[in-house]
């Protein structure tokens, strides 16, 4: 058995500057310390990739600053709809739900439907009636409103606009996709990404984040991705496969691949990844102005930050 590790987190990228007051930067670091230290302690004590990644983003769920679970924004009638996926690095297995709207945590459903289902991907009212089989306690949606995401919605309300986390005219308001990757000391891999989507999304919009190879993907012979930003630009780029191709194909470094799709391949101003290699490498690029992430590992490496 190998003692390496190496946990990577974001909490979604975007138009951030570094003018955010001092108390709202804070509240952030700190959620984000507490979480890294909760998911790097399961590595440390043993705990496999896929289930810590699964773990890490329910603290994220349940945490109001961010966009998924019970911080999720408002859809443009004014409820929530929730996507995520999770894939295991060892035979890229995988499971995806959207449109869920009153499950507490959408990324074990995913889990759910990567190892109790046999299929990959569940939409809406199929996902939540599989839930339901599964013996899943359902929230009301009220459970996932907060005020400042109302605030958000408000502002929109009634219109045609749509609204990323990532766009400056909201980045006074908790921001968005949440994520974990990691490298556990069996050597295996694992992705997840989980969110609410966009402010006044309509038509049952769906992003990036539960889409296999856009938002997510682990494969153990390369590297494990998690995607935060425009969704559509990361559906049409295949950004996280991309990553994994670059590495596979050219043989690039998990630095070079990920560097090379956010900054060469996607439009700058379009959000960022996290990324961990079967090696425990770590890159964690972006090309907004800011990434809530945090990265933790066997050697002793701990921090979160937003701009450095």
């Amino acid at each position: 058995m190998k003692t390496k590790y190496t946990l990577a987190i974001h909490g979604g990228a975007g138009a951030i500057p570094p003018t955010i007051p001092e108390d709202q930067k804070k509240q952030y670091l700190e959620a984000l310390e507490k979480i890294l230290k909760y998911g790097n302690n399961l590595l440390k004590k043993g705990e496999t990739a896929l289930r810590t990644v699964e773990l890490v983003v329910n603290k994220f769920e349940d945490c109001p600053l961010f966009n998924c679970g019970k911080g999720s924004v408002f859809t443009y009638d004014g409820g929530h709809s929730m996507d995520a996926s999770i894939m295991d690095g060892r035979n890229r297995e995988c499971g995806a739900v959207t449109g869920i709207t009153r499950i507490k945590h959408p990324i074990s459903l995913a889990n759910d439907v990567m190892i109790n289902s046999k299929y990959v991907f569940l939409n809406g009212k199929g996902a939540e009636e599989f839930a339901k089989e599964l013996g899943y306690k359902f929230k009301n949606q009220k459970y996932f409103d907060t005020e400042k995401r109302y605030e958000q919605w408000k502002r929109v309300q009634g219109s045609d606009e749509t609204a990323l986390d990532h766009n400056s005219e909201f980045a006074a308001a908790p921001k968005g996709t949440v994520g974990a990757v990691a490298l556990d000391i069996h050597g295996d891999l694992a992705a997840t990404t989980s969110t609410g989507g966009m402010t006044n999304k309509k038509w049952d919009r769906i992003g990036d984040s539960p889409i296999i190879g856009a938002g997510t993907f682990a494969d153990n012979s390369s590297c494990a991705i998690s995607s935060t930003g425009e969704g559509e630009e990361f559906i049409k780029n295949v950004v996280a496969f991309d990553v994994h191709a670059l590495i596979m194909y050219k043989g690039l470094s998990l630095k070079e691949a990920s560097e090379h799709v956010i900054n060469k391949v996607l439009k700058k101003g379009i959000g960022g990844l996290i990324a961990v290699d079967k090696d425990g490498n770590y890159s964690l690029p972006y090309n907004t102005l800011g990434m809530y992430r945090g990265v933790a590992t066997s050697k002793g490496v701990f921090k979160v930050n937003i701009w450095e």
